[in-house]
């Protein structure tokens, strides 16, 4: 080997061990950086001067992104009609459900039971009127925090579709700087980082698919197959609905014109927060609440009252506007539950319970004070199998008290799978992104021991600089 030769193999050495050392000290500093992927210098060799630094290369799994982007959207779909359900859990009472109406339903059979037995007795009489009285807030209640947790969900779709569009305004920007430095040879690492931090984000919100395109440009898909990002985002559109009752249909939210679906069960098929949002505005809170107007019918239907020609009419429940509703046939009432009030005439006299002519047909003929026949049709009627609509989604044969425990079951049990799947869900999402940071995050032990190995090299080419040096002197010493 030529002096000439030594010495530009040292100046190699000494530019590879400055270069890798910049990049093992960043890496060191970043390591508990998130979105960080651990940087490598990578080195060739030629005849000339030796190794020779190429370029600084950012570690990727694409494979392993890929999993941990769909574990995102799931965990992120779940989480949030888990925490739906828990808001509405503690709506309906909590874990003991004392604001539901099957709380309020059996009070009320009691007092009735109790009241048949001293039919004579008015602080009974008026005692079950205030238990009927209880009945009716429990459903108007229900139904207006149903309606508002609509409402309020709404208003968190109208703000995720808000940060969905940010983050797609932020994801252009840096998706733009990623191709200009691909294309002019620059360093895109840290804008490559930037932009899997968005991608993961946009992820939570909507599961994506994405494709690599020439320098490392990038095209984002919904996992329905909708363009949401290409060159340029895509509209993401909502408008929201301020107020909410039992009629109002929310609107859809559209992905560059395409009404985006909503999830589908318990385990919800939802990726992303976004549409188990839609899930529980739609389906979850409707379906309880539809429930609630069946029970609501019910009641109406075993309170009620026989007129002349022998067709049911209101009695003991009727509705705050006076509406005439057909509770006998086994349909759904859109908003019943808001509408059920104790009847103003059971309310200024509670012994017309008794006598049944709350709606005008007196069946107590002989103002007996002992009647007590319409009460304990009313106890036996709690006992007595009714007809509910299928579309409320739990029993369409069942007793009064049972429906109403069944509402409550079926709340109870979408909300116990739902934890169990957000368990499932959080567990395969740590493990994708252990396996990913296992993958591209940073080592420090390994870390630690290159730069041992880059000492090393260091010390080399210091020892072989000094031989030089020793060489060049003697050779000038020769001369002189």
């Amino acid at each position: 080997m030529s002096l000439a030769s030594a010495l530009n193999t040292t100046k190699s050495i000494f530019s590879n061990t400055s270069t890798q050392t910049s990049v093992v000290s960043t890496n060191i500093s970043s390591a508990t950086t998130s979105d960080y992927n651990r940087r490598t210098a990578v080195t060739t060799t030629n005849a000339y001067s030796g190794a020779t630094t190429v370029k600084v290369e950012r570690t990727e799994d694409a494979a392993l992104l890929k999993q941990v982007l769909q574990s995102i959207a799931d965990d992120g779909g779940q989480q949030s009609l888990l925490a739906g359900l828990e808001t509405l859990n503690s709506v309906m009472g909590g874990n003991e459900y004392s604001a539901t109406p099957s709380e309020s339903l059996s009070a009320l059979r009691e007092a009735l039971q109790t009241y048949a037995a001293s039919p004579s007795d008015s602080t009974l009489a008026a005692a079950a009127v205030a238990a009927a009285n209880d009945v009716a807030t429990s459903l108007n209640q229900q139904t207006d925090a149903v309606q508002e947790l609509r409402a309020d969900t709404d208003g968190e779709i109208a703000t995720t579709v808000d940060k969905l569009n940010q983050l797609l305004t932020d994801f252009e920007k840096v998706n733009n700087e990623v191709k200009r430095l691909t294309a002019s040879g620059g360093d895109a690492n840290n804008a490559l980082d930037t932009r899997e931090s968005l991608l993961k984000q946009i992820s939570q919100i909507i599961g994506v698919s994405t494709t690599v395109r020439e320098n490392n440009d990038i095209a984002i898909y919904t996992t329905t197959g909708v363009t949401l990002f290409e060159t340029v985002p895509r509209k993401v559109s909502f408008e929201a609905t301020t107020a909410y009752d039992a009629n109002t249909v929310g609107n859809a939210v559209y992905i560059d014109g395409v009404a985006l679906p909503a999830g589908q069960g318990s385990s919800t098929s939802a990726m992303g927060s976004l549409q188990a949002l839609v899930q529980l505005r739609d389906e979850v809170y409707p379906g309880y609440q539809n429930q609630l107007d069946e029970i609501a019918r019910s009641t109406m239907l075993l309170f009620s009252e026989t007129d002349a020609g022998g067709s049911a009419i209101a009695g003991l429940f009727t509705t705050v506007d006076s509406s005439v509703v057909d509770f006998e046939t086994a349909d759904i009432i859109p908003g019943l539950a808001g509408l059920i009030t104790v009847s103003p005439t059971a309310q200024s006299d509670p012994s017309s319970l008794r006598d049944g002519d709350i709606a005008g047909i007196d069946q107590n003929t002989e103002s007996a004070a002992g009647f007590s026949d319409l009460l304990y049709k009313y106890v036996s009627g709690f006992e007595t199998q009714m007809t509910f609509d299928a579309d409320a989604n739990i029993s369409t044969k069942a007793t009064l008290l049972d429906y109403a425990t069944d509402s409550v079951g079926w709340v109870e049990e979408y909300r116990s799978d739902a934890t169990t799947a957000a368990e499932n869900t959080s567990a395969m999402l740590n493990r994708s992104e252990e396996a990913y940071s296992n993958t591209t995050g940073v080592n420090l032990d390994e870390e630690l021991i290159l730069l041992l190995d880059i000492e090393q090299s260091y010390k080399a080419a210091s020892k072989l600089l000094s031989t030089v040096d020793e060489m060049l002197a003697s050779l000038m010493e020769a001369a002189s």
